[in-house]
């Protein structure tokens, strides 16, 4: 196999910080090279590197940086230009904020095309469909002229995908390509990204995924704090790890066996508050709820079509399924931010949905929430003490000291210090995000918090740290979790109860270990034949 990319003795530094410390690697055509390790370890600083894309502020020196033989040191922004989208495509971490939120996705990906001179108007159209489809985009026509705010994480993330591939790069970097798909569409990526592969692509895969590594990578590094931690075959590093750092990503993968067990190295820590007297023992109560949207071509679809389900006390209920499954409709007419079009919910026994806002107001406390993407949900000029002090009732905290003083407890609770109180939201890392938005969301002590996607964008140890923490809280708090993941191993290892969704529908429900040991329905299946390596992943400890 020819070399596409050779990269020797790489440092990357801000200042007189150093990012990334002296890393080698090289890419063949036909060849995918994975990049694995936790936020902060440089894997995403390297990627930027290579595309020449590090910032101005970076201060970068190898001794060789070279694609196809030609070096990318010290080359101007328009030969830049050039290279990125023909030589070689990347997709972007963050499908949420990565698209032009005024721009339609047919635009958004054209503009590729069109950029690089390629073809005509209707030319550009037609490749846009096709590349829509070649990514699992259901009715490309109609996503296409959307928006992406209409588009679920998923189908955003898949429009992202192909705009990368638009013009057939022989080089693609994948940044976390599949961390918002359900495992099905992951599979139509893996096996997108695999044919390509095949075709001589070369391909770096950076990913906090060990399955989807496994799958589809030859060999793989491990980095961590900028530093090469090891470096071969796949199967090598993953089976026989020789790195103590290695050893700790694998062990932090939710697996079947380690249900019901910590998965992180932190021990469990007290919180402040006391535990939930709710008596009732059912929290949340849905009955038959339908919920209608009308798109763009007038056409009026039924995202949610009824479903049933309720919440105990101290219990967790995963939902599990595709995107555009209904999974966040349906948690939106849970927390009464989405009203159903036929069916109610009910919260403590009482009427919820049916209620105007102005009557919810008063209980609306004991329902709170932590979305799939922090940073997009704070305001960016805020403190953490504002978010924090901002969430809190203003009966029980109604003075300046009460509230600056649980504001650090709720700190506390979530394994943070007093440090990161007049820090802003983009100044954290994002394990630090999620755990502040937790933190908001006890705010109001409430008894249940509906999960949505809460660690779909952290890497597994820092997700390790996070799912044990949520654990923690449950049990000392007695709290209640509506959880939604696309993530089946997250949702193994966390719920008791699940739901399986399809097309707006539940098709399967039950318990944990029935849903993954003995399920029933084809769909169901296929979810789970769908994972990397089918129902158990070929890595020590798999993600089921």
């Amino acid at each position: 196999m020819s070399e596409l990319l050779r990269v020797e003795d790489l440092t990357v530094a801000f200042g007189d910080r150093e990012v990334v410390h002296g890393l080698s690697f090289s890419v063949a055509a036909g060849e995918c090279f994975a990049i694995v390790g936790e936020s902060g370890s440089g894997k995403s600083v390297t990627a930027r590197t290579i595309l020449g894309l590090a910032g101005p502020s970076a201060h970068v020196t190898a001794t060789r940086l070279e694609l196809d033989g030609k070096s990318l040191l010290s080359i101007r922004d328009r030969t830049w230009r050039r290279i990125r989208g023909r030589e070689v495509g990347f997709v972007l971490q963050d499908a949420l904020v990565s698209l032009d939120p005024l721009r339609t996705v047919g635009d958004e990906i054209a503009e590729v095309l069109r950029l690089h001179k390629w073809g005509d108007k209707t030319a550009r159209r037609r490749r846009v469909l096709e590349l829509l489809e070649a990514v699992g985009v259901q009715d490309p026509q109609l996503r296409a002229r959307q928006l992406p705010g209409e588009l679920s994480g998923g189908q955003r993330q898949r429009a992202l995908i192909a705009s990368a591939i638009a013009l057939d790069p022989p080089l693609l970097i994948a940044d976390e390509p599949t961390t918002a798909l359900d495992v099905t569409i992951q599979a139509q990526i893996l096996d997108l990204l695999a044919a390509r592969k095949e075709q001589g692509t070369g391909l770096i895969l950076i990913s906090h995924d060990l399955a989807v590594v496994s799958r589809l990578a030859d060999r793989v590094a491990v980095m961590r704090n900028g530093l090469l931690a090891e470096q071969g075959p796949v199967a090598e590093v993953l089976a026989e790890p020789s790195h103590p750092y290695t050893r700790a990503l694998l062990d932090a993968v939710p697996a079947a066996h380690r249900k019901g067990t910590r998965l992180s190295s932190q021990p469990a820590r007290p919180v402040h508050g006391s535990r939930r007297t709710d008596t009732d023992g059912v929290l949340l109560a849905a009955r038959n709820l339908v919920k209608r949207f009308r798109g763009p071509d007038g056409v009026e679809r039924t995202a949610v079509s009824d479903v049933s389900f309720e919440i105990r006390v101290g219990e967790t209920l995963g939902i599990v399924g595709e995107s555009g499954s209904g999974k966040t409709t349906t948690a939106r007419m849970a927390l009464a931010l989405a009203q159903p079009d036929e069916g109610t919910v009910h919260l403590l026994g009482e009427p919820w949905s049916e209620l105007t806002e102005r009557e919810r107001r008063g209980r609306r406390r004991r329902i709170s929430v932590v979305y799939q993407d922090p940073l997009s949900s704070f305001d960016p000029r805020w403190s953490v003490r504002r978010i924090l002090t901002d969430a809190l009732p203003d009966d029980t905290y109604p003075d300046a000291q009460t509230r600056d003083r649980r504001a650090e407890e709720l700190l506390d609770d979530v394994g943070l210090g007093t440090e990161h109180l007049d820090r802003r939201p983009l100044l954290l890392s994002g394990g630090q995000r999620q755990r502040v938005a937790i933190a908001r969301a006890l705010a109001s002590e409430p008894s249940l918090i509906v999960c949505d996607e809460p660690v779909s964008a952290l890497d597994v140890t820092i997700q390790a740290q996070v799912l044990d923490l949520l654990t923690d809280l449950q049990q000392q708090l007695g709290l209640s979790y509506l959880f939604i993941s696309h993530d089946l191993g997250v949702i193994h290892h966390v719920a008791d109860r699940v739901l399986v969704m399809r097309q707006g529908k539940v098709v399967e429900s039950g318990t944990a270990d029935e849903i993954f040991d003995t399920p029933h329905h084809p769909y169901t299946r296929e979810l789970l034949a769908s994972l990397p390596g089918g129902t158990r992943a070929p890595i020590p400890g798999g993600t089921l």
